[in-house]
């Protein structure tokens, strides 16, 4: 009896001590991994501990032109940035462990088009001419859908998150009214920030409902932006003039393609902007890739932003942008993935391209842009270029929660030689572990947050099946 009952007092303490383990063990995951997606919705305070390193884009906070702190937190308050710096008070937050792990400000993409999701690899033997023939203007007058606009811009929106993006550009065709509300739907649920260029026209009933837009769909949302996009050509002249009259009417800037391809200097591109009074700070540029000094000089005097679309430019055939030319001139330049034609929304492939186009085509490995150049371009500097960057672009305390957490201990990154260099160099989208926007964690730990992948998939198939159909063959 007494052997029993000291096999029992054994057996009870053990069990003691195993179930106290688990309480401390679950505490504990309480603290650094919280249960849910729900945790990480915006509100209250979440504490990115321990990062080993932080890129703030803010001289100000830490050491050189990127703000660079070793060893630090960052803590989120709300939809804001509330503090940056070491041993930061995390108690009553919400923690990401950040050990190991490189935090800097999401990535603003300037220029994309979501919707091309379903027009991947059309006419991939084409310049820039012959792909719109092929691929977009076909669609102009044809019976595209809200479903189709909603399934590429949902498919698209999840493929940027996951490579670290947190403002998205989208410069959509709006081939119709209910395929522009397919598009804005999609995006408002992605939880992006976005900014929405919408394509301008003469046409009255299309304005107003532009106007009803900017009204009933931009305004209310904190993260949405409106813009008038339009394409600037002696032959598209009252349509521009009309977009320009538009833009200023709304307060909001106007969005062009610009000397892209060769095909565009027959165009009169830069005389139709002075003629519409177009040529403002505010107006931003996409690709200007063949231009003259004297179109730079014009360009920098007015004050006009420049998005930098590489690998579509190569994919095209287009060109290469005069980045070293800009950069003298002072221009405000950010980089974007153009749609279709760019084949990846990788950032990290598109900051790669920036930095061997131009080394590529002057033999010079220091020519402008090093390294963390583009990755200045990517975040800060798209934000300045798209005037927002009051609120985005940095880890600036008071501006918005929008940043990423990279992995620095994968076999593709590790082991720690030059960690700017190597964010650029050796970065792929699985190295991004949490993406936050607003506050709100979109991903997390690797996984895209709140999607069915397999349900948006398969509808983005359906949308390009139908859209293949109304292609030429």
């Amino acid at each position: 009896m007494q052997q029993r009952r000291s096999v029992l007092s054994v057996f009870t303490l053990t069990l003691a001590v195993v179930l106290g383990a688990a309480l401390l063990t679950n505490l504990g995951r309480t603290a650094a991994e919280p249960a849910s997606d729900a945790e990480f919705t915006g509100s209250g305070r979440v504490v990115i501990r321990d990062a080993a390193m932080v890129l703030t884009m803010d001289s100000k906070l830490g050491e050189g032109p990127l703000g660079a702190l070793a060893d630090a937190d960052v803590v989120m308050e709300g939809n804001k940035i509330k503090e940056v710096g070491k041993d930061l008070d995390a108690r009553g937050a919400r923690v990401v462990d950040a050990r190991g792990k490189i935090v800097l400000p999401g990535f603003v993409d300037m220029h994309n088009h979501l919707w091309q999701s379903l027009i991947r690899g059309c006419a991939a033997d084409k310049e820039l001419v012959g792909w719109l023939g092929k691929c977009v203007i076909p669609l102009y007058g044809a019976p595209v859908t809200d479903a189709d606009a909603y399934a590429g811009t949902k498919l698209s929106a999840a493929d940027v998150v996951s490579t670290g993006i947190t403002t998205v550009t989208d410069w959509s065709h709006a081939f119709n009214i209910d395929f522009a509300k397919g598009g804005l739907r999609a995006l408002a649920e992605s939880k992006l920030r976005f900014v929405y260029s919408y394509n301008g026209t003469t046409n009255a009933a299309l304005q107003d409902e532009i106007r009803r837009v900017k009204r009933e769909v931009i305004d209310p949302n904190p993260l949405a932006h409106l813009q008038v996009g339009t394409h600037p050509s002696t032959g598209n002249f009252p349509s521009l003039e009309a977009s320009e009259k538009l833009a200023r009417e709304l307060g909001v800037s106007l969005n062009v393609h610009l000397l892209e391809s060769k095909a565009d200097l027959t165009e009169g591109q830069m005389d139709a902007l002075r003629r519409a009074n177009a040529l403002h700070s505010g107006l931003v540029a996409n690709h200007v890739i063949q231009t003259t000094d004297a179109d730079l000089d014009e360009l920098a005097r007015a004050g006009v932003s420049v998005a930098h679309n590489p690998l579509s430019n190569m994919r095209l055939a287009s060109g290469v942008i005069r980045l070293p030319e800009m950069k003298k001139r002072g221009m405000k330049v950010g980089l974007g993935l153009d749609g279709g034609t760019n084949d990846t929304s990788d950032m990290f492939n598109v900051m790669r391209a920036a930095v061997g186009l131009q080394r590529a085509t002057t033999t010079d490995p220091a020519v402008y842009p090093a390294t963390a150049d583009v990755l200045r371009m990517a975040t800060l500097g798209g934000a300045e270029a798209l005037g927002l960057d009051r609120e985005i672009g940095s880890l600036t305390p008071g501006k918005k929660a929008d940043l990423q957490v990279i992995d620095a201990q994968s076999v593709n990154f590790a082991p720690k030689v030059d960690w700017v260099n190597q964010l650029v160099f050796n970065t792929q989208p699985a190295n991004v572990s949490w993406v936050f926007v607003d506050g709100r964690a979109l991903k997390r730990d690797g996984r895209v947050a709140g999607i069915d992948t397999a349900k948006v998939v398969a509808d983005a198939q359906l949308a390009a099946d139908h859209l293949k159909k109304l292609l030429p063959q």
